[in-house]
């Protein structure tokens, strides 16, 4: 989806297209203006926004980002619990038509929306407390990204409308997403799905309407029926590592003929992939397949996406990666230095937040080229020094 709870810590918006900031009543009274010249009936609007409220606690939770900066080794570690694997195993035996259902319509596997359902709710178990629109107002409020919750707001007012939600009630993730796969409320207007035929679509209560309903988000967002989306793969030591990363996908076939070999199973030589190495060359390794960039669209962290990916492979089977020997890295607070010397030699790394995010990753990988040093994107103290 485009923005999912764990999503959202990451980017600031681009440019503030949107009107935000001001005396929150004042911001409200705008949105209710705005909501009027749109179409939507006066009275309606005014019960809309009548419960209303702005909640400090959401803009705390915007600004936290710690866990995002662990490497891809411990973060997958604390998300990839055995009990979501057992859980992952029993869920897909009990809505094994349910899946049967969504791999015929849309092509996509299991796995995959067994891995958003288990890390976004633990099955719908864990669905936020936060009051949605209270969270969607004061973030649509707050300058840092009005242009993606202002638009939300007015979605929610049409939720309401049709009697979907209740802005004095429902509830959700901090940063405004409801049910059990955490949809925003433009995602539940496009691709909310009856999945169970009770002519509702009820995201919070039946798994069936929320697993069809992220089947068909994935599907409106390029998902390519029945293809893989990432395999664990064994790497030469002498691969040219400036081939690898998410940005210089090529032919299987010409991984291949580099000496990249998958650790189980076999490649699939049909399609292009890129080679991922989140913890450097002597780390874990995968390949990409496009399917693999349609997961940046549910949630924007390279470490959190690639740990869904790789879980939906364990859910369907695959053994756990192996974490191979790598080079520590660095903390957080040294990948602040790093990003601050990167970005004073003119690169755009995504802002400085201590987090190892893709456009970091480029940028790393650029200067280990020029400096002579081994380009997998994984930064080290050498390279730190070096710069």
């Amino acid at each position: 989806m485009r923005a999912l709870a764990l999503a959202l810590s990451f980017f600031a918006a681009p440019a503030l297209a949107q009107p935000c900031g001001g005396s929150f009543s004042g911001f409200i009274d705008q949105l209710r203006s705005e909501a009027v010249t749109r179409g939507h009936d006066p009275a309606t609007v005014d019960r809309f926004f009548s419960t209303v409220r702005q909640d400090p606690d959401m803009i705390a939770a915007d600004r936290r980002q710690g866990h995002f900066q662990r490497s891809f080794i411990d973060f997958s570690g604390r998300l990839m619990a055995q009990y979501r694997v057992d859980n992952g195993k029993y869920y897909a035996n009990q809505f094994d038509t349910l899946f049967d259902r969504i791999e015929a319509e849309y092509g996509v596997s299991r796995g995959v929306l067994l891995a958003f359902w288990a890390f976004e709710t633990d099955f719908g178990q864990v669905q936020g407390d936060y009051n949605t629109v209270n969270a969607l107002v004061t973030l649509a409020h707050d300058c840092r990204r009005p242009d993606l919750f202002r638009p939300q707001v007015f979605a929610a007012l049409e939720l309401f409308e049709q009697g979907a939600i209740d802005p004095a009630t429902t509830t959700g993730a901090w940063a405004g997403e409801i049910g059990q796969v955490q949809m925003l409320p433009e995602d539940i207007l496009t691709n909310g799905t009856d999945g169970d035929g009770d002519g509702r679509v009820s995201l919070k209560s039946s798994s069936a309407d929320a697993l069809m309903s992220g089947a068909a988000m994935l599907s409106d967002l390029g998902w390519r029926p029945n293809e893989p989306w990432l395999q664990e793969i064994r790497v030469p030591d002498d691969l040219d590592w400036s081939l690898t990363g998410l940005d210089q996908p090529r032919p299987v076939t010409d991984w291949t003929a580099l000496g990249v070999t998958a650790r189980t199973g076999t490649l699939n030589r049909q399609l292009d992939g890129a080679v991922l190495l989140p913890m450097g060359r002597d780390g874990p390794a995968f390949l990409a397949y496009p399917n693999f960039n349609v997961f940046f669209e549910w949630n924007k962290s390279f470490v959190y996406v690639l740990t869904a990916a790789y879980f939906a492979t364990v859910l369907e089977g695959a053994p756990r990666f192996d974490p191979g020997t790598p080079d520590p890295g660095l903390s957080g607070e040294e990948i602040v230095a790093l990003q601050e010397k990167l970005a004073a030699r003119g690169y755009d790394v995504g802002g400085i937040d201590g987090i190892l995010g893709a456009m970091t990753r480029d940028a790393v990988q650029k200067e280990q080229l020029r400096l002579g040093l081994p380009a997998d994107a994984w930064p080290t103290r050498t390279l730190l020094d070096a710069l």
